[in-house]
């Protein structure tokens, strides 16, 4: 366990990621030759760019995004076009994530001669979306008309909510020789601290990231990847049950998230809510109060509002604007994002600075 293992991911944990996730997208995968273990997600991410962008290249990132994308889109001589999620039209107030949507003739116009990849993470960060099948089946159709690699970032997809059913858009007819799908130890057994994370998909396109990975990190803990194995592989024999960790957790979390939503509603906020991930937003716009720092005139809205809300209350938030692009950004910057995935006891003081401040004490 103190020693170096095999560089390309521990033997037990591949062997056990393989059989565990080919029984999902019921697709045979090769331990050796279809995955790759890194150093979290990120590193994931990272050998996924380095590996397949050139110089040139067009990387279509929907959006909201986790902001590691365009840097690293950046980083490999890529250039980023960007698709935003946008609220649905009509119907009334937008309460669920899935209110959100993708225009399908936006993101086709997106397609180009020099698109090279698309990046898409459901269930997403900030915003809490869960892609159903006919969205997914869009995306995936996109990918094999213009012959494009999908980068589908997964990391949160044990936290879904309210029925809402993560798919794996490498399940779709076509895609498993075109999608690399990326996972997180950290997220799935909320052992962040671990740094464990993977890359799975066809061996033709993974042998291009394990010579990325060769040459910078080479190889990841050996027994934090055998400890992940031990985790897989009860969670194998418990699937489905009550036992399993993976329908535990989110049963627990529904609670925070609820308790969250609850408390915003009670002060004036609108939450959107999730079906999946750690993260809620909340629309700001008719929240009345004096923003004109004169050190932050030029910021956006939200950028504002949460420097005022940490200034004044106490209470730390993540402006929305910040995960989309300059270009879009200006349409997104009524909503903060919160996240739910707290002790009791810290959700107990948000609440608490939240009901004083729209009490006017």
């Amino acid at each position: 366990m103190h020693q170096y293992t095999r560089a390309f991911g521990h033997p037990s944990l591949v062997t056990i990621l393989a059989k565990f996730f080919g029984r999902i997208v019921e697709h045979e995968i090769n331990p050796f030759e279809d995955i790759l273990v890194t150093v979290g997600a990120y590193q994931a991410l990272f050998c996924t760019f380095q590996a397949l962008v050139d110089e040139g290249d067009e990387v279509i990132i929907i959006e909201p995004f986790f902001d590691c994308y365009k840097p690293m889109v950046k980083m490999a001589g890529g250039k980023a076009v960007y698709v935003p999620l946008r609220p649905r039209v009509g119907g009334g107030k937008v309460l669920s994530s899935g209110d959100w949507v993708l225009s399908a003739e936006e993101l086709a116009c997106k397609f180009t001669p020099n698109t090279k990849a698309i990046v898409i993470n459901t269930p997403n960060n900030p915003l809490g979306k869960v892609y159903k099948k006919e969205e997914l089946q869009m995306i995936a159709d996109l990918c094999i008309k213009h012959d494009v690699v999908c980068i589908s970032d997964e990391v949160y997809e044990w936290l879904t909510y309210d029925g809402a059913k993560h798919l794996k858009i490498a399940s779709l007819p076509g895609m498993w020789e075109r999608t690399i799908t990326i996972g997180s130890a950290g997220k799935t057994f909320s052992a962040t601290g671990w740094k464990v994370g993977w890359a799975i998909g066809s061996g033709h396109i993974l042998k291009h990231l394990k010579t990325i990975h060769q040459n910078s990190v080479y190889h990841c803990a050996t027994a934090a990847q055998e400890a992940v194995a031990q985790g897989f592989e009860r969670e194998y024999e418990q699937f489905g049950t009550p036992e399993s960790y993976f329908q535990q957790l989110p049963e627990t979390l529904h609670h925070k998230r609820k308790k969250l939503a609850s408390c915003l509603e009670g002060v004036g906020l609108q939450p959107i809510m999730p079906e999946g991930g750690y993260f809620m937003i909340a629309d700001i716009s008719s929240v009345n109060v004096d923003l004109n720092d004169s050190s932050a005139q030029d910021e956006p809205r939200d950028y504002r509002f949460v420097k005022w809300l940490i200034k004044e209350k106490g209470l730390a938030t993540i402006p929305v604007s910040a995960f989309y692009s300059p270009e879009h950004s200006k349409d997104f910057e009524n909503y903060i994002r919160f996240c739910f995935v707290k002790e009791d006891e810290t959700l107990n003081a948000a609440e608490d600075i939240l009901r004083k401040w729209s009490t006017g004490k």
